[in-house]
Order: C-alpha cells, then structure tokens, then sequence
C-alpha cells in the first residue's frame, strides 16, 4: 500500500494530508535524518487512526530501518507535547510487541525500534529554529527529589516550518518548502485584509501558478479550500476560549480583591456579595474596586453601586 488511509471520519491538517503519500512522507524522513532511502516500501505506517487531536487527525507514525517516527503538526504551542507523544508511542510499542508475538519475561532482551518524535511547528507564536521538551518537565518534583533522574522520559523535538525558518531542512525536502510557502501566502492576505475565504483562494491561484503545490492544489483545490477553513475555525475557537478564560479569571480576580476589601468594612450582605460575584463585565468591577478602596462603610459601597 503507497499511501496512509485517509480516516474520513475525522478532520484532517493539510499536513498530514499532503505528507500522507509514502514518497512524499520518505523524503521528509530523508531530509530530517540525512537518509538517502529511495523505496516508499521500506516504510510501515503504524498510525494509531482513533487518536485525534481538537477534532483533527495531525500525526503520521511509521517504521524505518528498525527507527520509529511520531510526525506530529501543530499550528499552537503546548507545553503537553511529551506527555501525548508518550502516550502515542507506548500504545505503538504496545501493538508492535503484540504484532511479533514477544515474551516480556523471557530471560532474552526484547529489541525494539528506535522511538523519535518530531513536531512541525507553524504556529504565529514566535519560536526557535528547534526546541526539545521533555515529559519530565511535566513531573512534580518533590523535597529530596530535585536531584533524582525519574525513570521515564520522552523528548518532543519541535521543529519550526514557519517560511525563513530550517532552510537546510527546507531545502532538502522541497514539499515542506511549499507547504510553508502556501501558509505564508494565505497569511500574507490575511495581513491585508482579506476575509480567510478570500485569503485561500486567491493563495490557491498564485501557488498554482507559481508552480508551488500546483499538482497538489489542481487536483484537490475545494478539499484543500475547506481543510484550511477548518483549520483556521480550529484555531479562532481555541484563542476566543483562552480569552473567554483570561476574562472569566480576571472577572473572578476583581471580584475577589473587591469582597476582600470590604471585609475589612464589615459584614456583607448575601445579595450584595452575589451582585459582586456574578459580575462578569471588567470595565464595572474596575469601578466597583475603586469604589471599595475609598468607602467608609459597606452600606456607602452598596448605595455608590446602585
């Protein structure tokens, strides 16, 4: 089989889509481990298809020459890579044991493939060329542990594909060039002004012509046009809940200062503390805080607010 199956029940990134042809996946394993494999064959998916990420597939995994790779895209950044990665990867182990038959209390040492996990980063957030977190990052670390090394670890090496970023890279493998290339010319529109719909289509056409992802583009420009619709829906809904949640704690924060304050006045009335509490607007509780840090009494606080 030449290429990875296509789960139609999720969402897939435009990634993992363009990279889902073994050739195309080959020659990104090539230029990021200066490999010179010539034979799609020599590669066996091992794709987990139930694990999905914000209702997206974004991970390819395949075997190499006894070398397991977790591909992974991002467009956000998340401290959490590690802790997925090893979870993908010990449910990989896990079917590969299982595959081969393997005993794991036989006195013989049980091999297995070389575990490396690379996220491709396109992300607005400004990051370095290469990153690496680590699972242990994530660990509590404990008096009278600080010095000891815990006994599982996972690195996620985060690669930024973001245009200007990893030439050698880009240069070695031509269509993560013009995946970077395309993304850059929607942003470009974007910049402008363009409504995303406008942005796409008018990217699509100067690609196409451009000779940038052209076949690619040609034959599936309204699947590449709603993958990227989708993506950046994805993205929108992310950024508006961690600004709905930043208000939400800031509201909660005001609040907090306000009944603190007026505690030192007196007792609150239940209807009052309710008012404060389920006040959501910060511009009004800015005021009410100011209102509490020069009222003489709570009762002078409640008619000020009235």
């Amino acid at each position: 089989m030449s290429e990875i199956k296509i789960n139609a029940k999720y969402k897939d990134r435009l990634f993992r889509w363009i990279f889902s042809s073994k050739k195309e996946l080959l020659d990104l394993y090539n230029a990021v481990r200066g490999t010179n494999y010539t034979d799609p064959e020599a590669l066996e998916i091992t794709t987990l298809e139930d694990v999905v990420y914000m209702g997206f597939k974004n991970d390819i995994s395949f075997l190499v020459d006894d070398v397991l790779n977790l591909y992974e895209h991002q467009s956000t950044y998340s401290p959490n890579m590690p802790v997925r990665g090893f979870l993908y990867l010990a449910d990989i182990y896990r079917k590969y044991l299982e595959s081969r038959d393997e005993n794991l209390y036989s006195s013989r040492l049980v091999q297995l493939p070389f575990p490396q996990y690379l996220v491709f980063y396109n992300g607005s957030r400004e990051e370095p060329d290469r990153r690496v977190l680590k699972l242990s990052d994530a660990f509590y670390r404990l008096p009278g542990l600080e010095n000891t090394e815990p006994s599982l670890e996972c690195h996620a090496i985060m690669l930024n594909i973001n245009l200007g970023h990893n030439k050698e890279l880009m240069r070695k493998c031509r269509k993560l060039w013009e995946y970077a290339k395309f993304i850059q010319c929607i942003r470009e529109r974007l910049a402008e002004g363009k409504t995303l719909e406008q942005a796409v289509d008018e990217a699509v056409e100067a690609c196409i012509r451009d000779g940038v992802l052209k076949d690619f583009l040609i034959g599936h420009r309204a699947e590449v046009r709603d993958m990227i619709l989708a993506e950046y829906d994805e993205e929108r809904h992310i950024a508006n809940e961690k600004q709905i949640s930043w208000e939400e704690g800031n509201a909660a924060g005001k609040a907090e200062d306000i009944l603190s304050l007026l505690e030192e006045l007196g007792d609150i009335p239940e209807e009052l503390r309710s008012k404060i509490l389920q006040e959501s607007d910060l511009n009004v509780l800015r005021k009410w805080l100011k209102e509490a840090a020069k009222a003489e009494s709570v009762e002078a606080f409640a008619e000020h607010i009235s």
